[in-house]
């Protein structure tokens, strides 16, 4: 297995095991459908999001907060997207 199948395994784990269901299906939806199309500053953001403790995390996906970094705030609308459809 090379190093980026056993990232994207490790990312694959943490955006399925989450505390809240919610998330599971926001973080693994997007995982499936789109994390392949983004570019390495893209994916390096999710990343970021993914890592997050979902107390942090929901409110910044629900859009009760708004994140102030110009990265994670452009995939915050990417995860809300996919979870729309």
């Amino acid at each position: 297995m090379t190093t980026d199948e056993t990232a994207y395994n490790r990312l694959r784990w943490i955006c399925n095991q989450r505390s809240m269901r919610e998330m599971d299906v926001v973080l693994g939806g997007f995982l499936e459908r789109r994390f392949h199309e983004l570019s390495p500053e893209q994916a390096e953001a999710f990343t970021r999001l993914a890592e997050m403790e979902d107390i942090d995390l929901w409110p910044l996906v629900s859009g009760r907060k708004n994140c102030d970094d110009p990265a994670l705030a452009a995939m915050l609308v990417m995860l809300r997207d996919v979870r729309v459809k």
